[in-house]
């Protein structure tokens, strides 16, 4: 069935465009594909998958699960190792949440350099 639209691309605020794409780059393996003054994409060169940063100098980190200021968007990431992911993930910024859900180790959750909520899950 096709739908009224299709999916372009998920863009996250940021008051550090191509700082949040430059460690997206590195985490998703991702070149940057386009550069703006205050916008910036990393992509894998086929779509739907693309992700853009746009800047937003008022942006207030989430402080999920405080209510205060959700997280209202997080990404899961899909990894074979999930021990060697995050080792890297946090030599290239992430910052390991102090809050894990997950009962069964089934994913963990990261804050990237803005604050944004990733997840790193096996299947």
């Amino acid at each position: 069935m096709r739908g009224i639209a299709e999916f372009r691309s998920i863009v996250l605020d940021t008051p550090d465009p191509q700082g949040l794409a430059e460690f997206y780059s590195r985490l998703l393996g991702w070149p940057i594909a386009s550069v703006e003054e205050d916008w910036v994409v990393v992509t894998d060169g086929g779509p739907p998958r693309r992700l853009a940063f746009q800047l937003a100098p008022d942006f207030r980190r989430p402080t999920w699960p405080d209510p205060e200021r959700p997280q209202q968007l997080h990404l899961d990431l899909h990894v074979d190792d999930i021990e060697e992911a995050e080792k890297r993930a946090l030599e290239i910024g992430a910052v390991k949440h102090e809050h894990q859900p997950s009962e069964d180790d089934s994913f963990r959750v990261f804050l990237d350099p803005a604050g944004h909520t990733f997840c790193l899950c096996r299947d």
